[in-house]
């Protein structure tokens, strides 16, 4: 088969003195109304290879798994508002707690006294150049949080998407059910987090993380969300 790869991506990567080929996935626009199942039925069963590694953006599995905020359900508090007019209004590619509805997320997720703790202690470690601090605070739940702008997709503005439920099973589910080797990322330009693996996979997150540390599926319009990796 020949490997495409987005747009200002390469097909090839190098990790661990390894060269592996990328393959990226254009899909339909996903829905609660959709199964994961059937998505990598539909879109990787027939070019799958043993030995394949295959990278799943957690937004599509969140999203199957109707792990969705809505806007209207959100009130946000004058504390949230508050907090976020000091935190920085773009985070981790995406709009993160400097969006007031963000920050109230937080609030509602962990509990006020953890959010202010995290805000003083971040503004704290900012001073030093320490950066990332309120998020390894509030925890995954919230960093993890994507959605409620619009700069790809309409469809987000008033949406948040939770992280997925249970990775680790989705990913054991698929394989289990389609002999799929799989893993759950949530990847951007900035960064790379694994969320979960088949367990066959015997690569360290390390090495997973390498695979995709350049965002192989894109950060906009792509509609890629599903990457093949095969060793070369």
């Amino acid at each position: 088969m020949e490997f495409i790869a987005n747009e200002g991506k390469n097909v090839e990567i190098v990790a661990k003195n390894e060269t592996y080929l990328r393959h990226a996935i254009k899909t339909k626009f996903v829905t609660t109304e959709d199964d994961y199942i059937e998505i990598m039925k539909e879109y990787v069963s027939k070019i799958y290879e043993e030995g394949d590694i295959v990278s799943i953006s957690e937004k599509i599995i969140s999203i199957c798994q109707n792990r969705i905020v809505k806007r209207e359900d959100i009130h946000i508090g004058n504390l949230a508002k508050l907090l976020s007019f000091f935190a920085n209004r773009k985070n981790r590619g995406g709009y993160g707690v400097g969006m007031p509805i963000n920050m109230q997320y937080a609030i509602n997720k962990v509990g006020p006294l953890r959010v202010i703790f995290a805000s003083i202690i971040s503004g704290i470690t900012k001073i030093f150049g320490i950066k990332g601090v309120f998020y390894k605070i509030v925890g995954r739940e919230v960093s993890g949080l994507d959605g409620f702008y619009d700069g790809a997709w309409d469809e987000y503005r008033d949406i948040g998407i939770e992280i997925p439920k249970d990775s680790n099973k989705v990913c054991n589910d698929i394989k289990n059910k389609l002999g799929i080797s799989c893993m759950i990322v949530d990847s951007n330009d900035f960064g790379q987090v694994i969320l979960g693996k088949s367990d066959d996979i015997k690569l360290n997150d390390k090495i997973l993380k390498g695979l995709i540390k350049d965002n192989p599926a894109g950060q906009g319009k792509q509609q890629t969300p599903i990457i093949l990796i095969r060793k070369k």
